[in-house]
């Protein structure tokens, strides 16, 4: 619905309206440390989620990885967001009684000697997150050629522990809606919005790829992309590191490992390819020199936008309406550290950085939405 021509606006509640601080849209990554925050800071929330088995968050592999891309440059921000990452979840997790992240390194295979002799070149220049790999021998794990560089510290976090665990938190103190949410069903005002029989006074949209779709934030430049992965188990390899040739195998649970991720920017659906999959089983039977055994197939859609930056903060016409999504690949470093800024700048007014603050597109969001 076109927001502009609401029919349903309302000055004031329904009588017998259930009166929260903050809706909150979406329970993924976002959502989830959204409502964490929030509830930190002694706000009263409900997180409308309708559950779906397959999304952006459920399907990422849960790394944080310092570097990134072919030039092996820090991605943005990381001296900031990978320590608040990792304190972040370990504190998580002790709100849940369980352990959600660990430090590992990622060894990278080179997969040439023109990209062994940039990782070398590197070395000296980003000594914090790169080093040459030990002395431990893997030709009994795979065929390489070319040598081995390590990236560390990273970060590997168990998402679906997380996911699940806060999800039956929040059903035990009635915070969680499981529906479908639609804005049809809810009316915005200067100061407050009304869903169904429910009033809040702001509402923060975590909805993931359905942002494209969200009659308040659609102008904003998305550019969702669709990831695939495999699980498969691989008997007998050490679960301590994070391996990468072209694909990456990332420690899963037991025996299995997540094995990916692919980046397609055109999709007939999100449903998994014959394609991908076949890609995969032959790259590992180039790489691998153990059994290995493909036990599921699994594929999302990620949020991701052209500036790779998210979208944080309030609509800059729409004062009860927010924002907190287009993470992208980045979601697990990022969702953390703007889900403590939203909520410090909306409980006591703190700035949120301005390359991320969604008032970047003031211009663009006050376009008529059709």
């Amino acid at each position: 619905m076109n927001p502009q021509k609401n029919p349903n606006l309302l000055h004031s509640p329904p009588l017998g309206a259930e009166a929260f601080h903050f809706l909150i849209i979406g329970q993924g990554l976002c959502g989830t440390f959204l409502s964490y925050y929030l509830l930190k800071a002694g706000k009263k929330i409900l997180v409308v989620d309708e559950d779906k088995p397959f999304t952006a968050s459920k399907v990422a592999s849960g790394v944080i990885n310092p570097v990134t891309g072919r030039r092996i440059v820090r991605t943005w921000r990381i001296e900031e967001l990978l320590p608040f990452a990792l304190n972040a979840y370990k504190a998580f997790g002790n709100e849940l009684g369980t352990n959600l992240v660990k430090t590992c390194s990622l060894l990278d295979f080179h997969p040439s000697l023109q990209m062994k002799e940039s990782f070398e070149k590197r070395l000296n220049e980003e000594p914090e997150y790169l080093h040459e790999a030990g002395n431990f021998d893997w030709k009994p794990y795979f065929n390489y050629y070319s040598g081995i560089g390590e990236i560390r510290p990273c970060l590997l976090v168990d998402i679906n522990l997380m996911l699940n665990r806060w999800r039956e938190k929040l059903q035990l103190q009635n915070s969680l809606l499981t529906e479908t949410f639609s804005s049809d069903d809810c009316a915005v005002n200067d100061d407050h919005v009304v869903y169904k029989n429910i009033t809040a006074n702001k509402i923060i949209f975590c909805d993931g790829v359905a942002g494209v779709q969200n009659p308040y934030f659609k102008n904003l430049p998305y550019a969702p992309n669709k990831g695939e992965a495999i699980i498969a188990r691989i008997s007998g390899l050490p679960q301590e590191y994070i391996y990468k040739h072209g694909l990456s195998i990332v420690p899963w649970k037991d025996e299995l490992f997540w094995i990916g991720s692919s980046y397609e920017w055109n999709f007939i659906d999100v449903e998994p390819t014959a394609a991908f999959r076949e890609k995969v089983i032959q790259q590992l039977r180039y790489w691998l020199k153990i059994p290995f055994e493909i036990v599921d197939h699994i594929a999302s859609v990620r949020p991701a936008n052209m500036e790779r930056r998210p979208f944080v903060g309030l609509h800059p016409k729409y004062a009860a309406v927010g924002i907190l999504n287009g993470m992208g690949t980045k979601g697990c470093s990022l969702a953390p550290f703007f889900a403590k800024q939203l909520v410090d700048h909306l409980a006591e007014g703190r700035p949120i950085y301005t390359d991320a603050d969604v008032k970047r597109f003031e211009k663009t969001l006050a376009r008529k939405m059709n």
